[in-house]
């Protein structure tokens, strides 16, 4: 009778759900699972598909910085290299009260930021849910319910006391909207372009919601002067200078990923025609993750990904982003899984699995077996959940080496390495998934050499509030100065 092992335990899941597991494994010759050499053989295959050496990074790198060049010189390309408007860096000595408003995926967040100067705020806010109705009706309707929200935020936290807003008090406010926007042509302007994270709201698209928004505003008569209109990235840009002036580039690297950082407007020949000072600076969105859009020359895809693209909601898009964020990496794996084992269904498979199956501290990799007997009914050997896991780990570093090509792409186009610089980095990927953030650096010093150790990531402020309230403190700073009031 052949040899078998007894094991209990629990499994809580990032959801929060947890599972309770029962095994009873015997041992791998008695039944019909893999055997280790053909899984050897298997993860070799995947290791040639899914390794980036450091060569073929600093080609990436190459190419990627040519791109952004291009979104710089012409209107309208692949990664579009977005003006923000937002002139140059804080210098640390913006105080007063401030308003930002966060129209997130979930939430409608409104704070109040209370600049101090040298770097420091503080900060007060309320989060108010948005329901699906409200995701999908007019889009007037909705940003009557962001008025109302302000309303309620400003009359709750108006008074005498200390921190608290005095009655009446005309107050700029910088709003976050985390969609597409297109090229603004001013700071308080921006047209949607589409909306993204499940909303639908009618008669949005093509118009300006900044002018939308202002109108919701009138009907509550509120004292807010809507200064700003900013993207998320933008914000994790300047709020984490403002902590750290060190910080010259703000990535994201979550469900979906962006970057930012400061240019000089002398480099941006698609702005000449403003009239804008060729000396000053101003901040950039990139909207890096259409990088390799539409021509696929550069990144490297193997047949999974390739999968992902076609029966994606916008083939041939967003190859960049595609490669790294966390939308997309569990059905990479799944796809590797469904070819060994031939069954499961589209994006069943969470990138929150992948962040589990690496971080499993237990010798018998009982999250690995809590994951597989309970969402997908298989039992697995010790030798396969080992295979699961270095799968994992092969697509999770590919993910980091790749965002790593990017970061690298803006230090090399600014003359960064060697003085240095901070990165500021946000998102779920980033902040959760782990060794993320060490394999960037990894892949960093990969493309640089040991002066990659010069670029050090670390963990932005809060972007869409205090970056948001800050560029607000900003605008009106360089409003009330007189400068480029058309923008």
């Amino acid at each position: 009778m052949p040899a078998s092992r007894r094991g209990s335990g629990s499994v809580t899941l990032l959801t929060g759900q947890t599972i309770a597991i029962h095994t009873r494994t015997h041992d791998e010759e008695d039944l019909p699972h893999a055997t280790k050499k053909t899984m050897a053989d298997h993860l070799r295959k995947y290791e040639s598909l899914f390794t980036l050496t450091p060569q073929r990074m600093r080609m990436i790198v190459e190419a990627f910085t040519e791109t952004l060049e291009l979104g710089l010189n012409k209107p309208n390309q692949i990664v579009p290299m977005i003006p923000t408007f937002v002139f140059g860096w804080p210098t640390g000595r913006e105080k007063g009260d401030f308003l930002a408003l966060d129209l997130g995926g979930t939430n409608l967040r409104v704070c109040l930021v209370t600049l101090q100067g040298e770097g420091k705020f503080e900060i007060s806010q309320t989060k108010y849910r948005l329901t699906e109705e409200q995701k999908q009706e007019d889009g007037q309707k909705l940003f009557d319910f962001c008025a109302e929200c302000l309303n309620t935020f400003v009359e709750t936290n108006t008074g005498e006391g200390a921190g608290q807003l005095k009655p009446g008090q005309s107050l700029p406010l910088g709003f976050t909207v985390s969609h597409s926007l297109t090229q603004q042509e001013r700071i308080d302007h921006g047209e949607l372009i589409r909306w993204t994270k499940g909303f639908g709201a009618g008669n949005t698209e093509g118009r300006d919601v900044a002018e939308m928004f202002k109108k919701s505003l009138e009907k509550f008569q509120l004292p807010i002067q809507l200064t700003a209109l900013i993207n998320d990235t933008t914000g994790t840009l300047i709020a984490s200078h403002y902590v750290n002036p060190k910080t010259k580039i703000a990535v994201i690297f979550g469900t979906g990923c962006n970057a930012a950082y400061m240019e000089h407007v002398k480099d941006i020949p698609k702005m000449q025609h403003l009239g804008i000072d060729p000396g000053a600076d101003m901040a950039i969105n990139c909207e890096w993750g259409a990088f390799d859009s539409f021509e696929h020359e550069h990144l490297p895809r193997t047949k999974y990904d390739i999968i992902v693209d076609d029966t994606s909601n916008k083939p041939g898009e967003q190859a960049f982003e595609k490669l790294i964020s966390g939308r997309y990496l569990g059905e990479i794996l799944r796809l590797v899984l469904c070819e060994l084992i031939d069954e499961g269904k589209p994006y069943c498979f969470d990138t929150a699995f992948l962040s589990l199956m690496e971080s499993d501290p237990t010798d018998e990799l009982l999250m690995v077996i809590g994951i597989f007997t309970h969402f997908f009914a298989l039992e697995t050997t010790l030798a396969e959940r080992q295979f699961f896991r270095a799968l994992a780990k092969l697509i999770g570093r590919r993910a980091a080496r790749l965002s790593s090509c990017g970061i690298a792409a803006i230090v090399s186009k600014m003359g960064y390495l060697e003085e240095g610089c901070s990165v500021g980095a946000d998102g779920s990927l980033y902040n959760k998934y782990p060794g993320f953030a060490d394999r960037v650096h990894e892949g960093l010093q990969d493309i640089f050499g040991d002066k990659g150790r010069n670029i050090v990531t670390y963990h932005a402020e809060d972007g869409s509030g205090v970056g948001s309230a800050i560029i607000a403190a900003m605008t009106k700073d360089r409003k009330d100065a007189g400068l480029y009031l058309n923008v």
